[in-house]
């Protein structure tokens, strides 16, 4: 007969509880500790570290083990796929389970319990044959599952707040905008020389928003023309709902009818099979002159985790990229933002020289931009005195982006790489391919991704009218031999030293 002490275990760093002598002295960790190897062992190494790696014991108690995960969309994955399979490997160290539950745990919160559901035996989905690297996946956050219905279908809501007409442009975002209302005023079959439109910019520079603002203006002026908004990690999980319930069928007919096609943060395009899936949809919508319009952090020659032949047919298209907004720009955006906060709050009100201050010294994305502004608002709110200049200048010391006078420009590089090496800015900008050349000025190329929020074809024009993909190499180089080279890493940290130095406020 079975008897088993119910208490209940739970393990907090550094303790060793364990449970009763009916289970072999073995401590709560070791249990869970052989749960894990036997999960790794019957599932494989890619399943494994895709969805259980961050899967941890909470406590067992009347028969019941609890566990938890950091998000919402892999505790739903692991309900969904993996529950039975956990519970039955778990029963095997564990002893018998009445229930099995998984909850979600939240950095300082307490975690939201989970109703334990019964350990019933099912029949283990079939994946195919393959394997997917999806750790990213498994990252994602509550909404992308919480945008799908039953059936697994996309059901990405287009933000109807970002439209062309609040879409501020300046010179950094002029092209991309331009491209954007183009694709979005285009008649259905004649997109051929915008098609793909890559848009790369880094986070917050609005490629998001420009994404949005097609798929509205479409719906807005050819209702008849369907639109599909997802990001990557959507793609991905309805490619590998279609695998575990056999259906991609459907998932590919559901790519084949759509005419416009809006994918955001690519980037995050993870597994050969899935990208295989995304390459043929791709080929498919727009060798039929349907419209595809692809957005993320980088241009395609820097998607590294992307097969060569879908960055080769991305760059088919037309790439654009969004750089950092100038201080117009920044002046423009900015006010609206505090027209905003004004409308909703007349108490709200800023001297015009508080705002030229932000600007000024906040060069970052317009989110932090309304960072800055939302921080010296909410002083003005809480002190509720007329907020100065200079007190907003303190404030604004604390942001990341708030450099102002101490910014690094590129400009301080070529000088400080000049003067170090004894070359010329001429040199430094000419095409000449000489060794006491070269190597200088891929270093200050180096140096000014590292040290400025340059995008790496502004940098490539800076120095001397050349790509991204030069200062890319340059800075892959350096990087390589920093590695292998104890005297040029000691002269590159000097030469960081040098311009910081050489910057006034730092």
């Amino acid at each position: 007969m079975n008897v088993q002490n119910t208490a209940t275990l739970k393990f907090a760093d550094g303790e060793n509880l364990t449970m009763n002598d009916a289970t072999s002295g073995k401590t709560m960790r070791e249990r869970w500790t052989r749960v894990a190897q036997l999960l790794r062992a019957e599932l494989g190494d890619d399943l494994y570290n895709s969805w259980f790696t961050r899967l941890e014991p909470e406590g067992f108690e009347t028969e019941v083990l609890t566990l938890s995960v950091p998000t919402r969309f892999l505790k739903s994955w692991l309900d969904t796929h993996y529950h039975t399979k956990i519970a039955l490997i778990a029963a095997r160290e564990f002893g018998p389970l009445k229930s099995l539950a998984i909850k979600l745990r939240a950095q300082g919160q307490a975690a939201q319990q989970s109703r334990p559901q019964s350990a019933k035996p099912s029949p283990r989905p079939a994946t195919n044959g393959q394997s997917f690297n999806m750790q990213s996946l498994a990252h994602a956050a509550a909404p992308l599952v919480a945008a799908a219905n039953p059936s697994g279908t996309p059901v990405q809501a287009v933000d109807e707040t970002q439209t062309f007409d609040n879409f501020k442009v300046g010179a950094s975002n002029q092209l991309a905008h331009a491209a954007a209302s183009r694709v979005a005023q285009s008649n259905p079959g004649s997109a051929a020389s915008f098609n793909p439109l890559f848009i790369h910019a880094a986070a917050g520079y609005g490629k998001t928003h420009l994404l949005n603002a097609v798929a509205n203006r479409i719906a807005a002026e050819q209702p008849n023309r369907k639109v599909l908004m997802l990001t990557a990690e959507r793609f991905m999980y309805r490619f590998i709902h279609a695998v575990r319930q056999r259906d991609t069928l459907s998932f590919k007919d559901q790519f084949q009818s759509v005419d416009v096609l809006l994918i955001d943060d690519f980037q995050f395009l993870q597994g050969r099979a899935i990208q295989q899936e995304f390459c043929h949809a791709f080929n498919s919508l727009v060798d039929q002159r349907r419209q595809v319009i692809v957005a993320a952090d980088v241009p395609p020659a820097q998607l590294d985790s992307i097969d060569q032949r879908m960055r080769s047919r991305l760059l088919g298209g037309l790439v654009v990229d969004i750089e950092a907004p100038d201080l117009p720009l920044r002046r423009e955006i900015l006010q609206t933002r505090y027209e905003q906060a004004l409308a909703r709050d007349p108490a709200h009100a800023l001297i015009p020289e508080i705002l030229d201050l932000i600007a000024e010294r906040v060069t970052g994305s317009g989110r932090e931009l309304e960072g800055a502004l939302n921080k010296v608002l909410v002083c003005r709110q809480l002190t509720g005195d007329n907020l100065t200049v200079e007190l907003a200048s303190m404030l604004l010391r604390e942001l990341p982006n708030a450099s102002g006078e101490g910014r690094v420009k590129i400009e301080d590089i070529l000088k400080v790489i000049g003067r170090h090496y004894n070359v010329g800015r001429t040199e430094l900008l000419s095409p000449r391919r000489a060794r006491s050349v070269v190597m200088p000025r891929q270093i200050g190329m180096y140096l000014a991704k590292k040290l400025t929020n340059r995008s790496l074809p502004e940098i490539g024009r800076r120095f001397g009218g050349r790509d991204h993909s030069t200062v890319l190499h340059a800075v892959r180089k350096i990087e390589d031999q920093i590695k292998g080279d104890e005297k040029l890493a000691k002269e590159v940290s000097l030469l960081v030293r040098l311009v910081e130095q050489g910057v006034p406020g730092q």
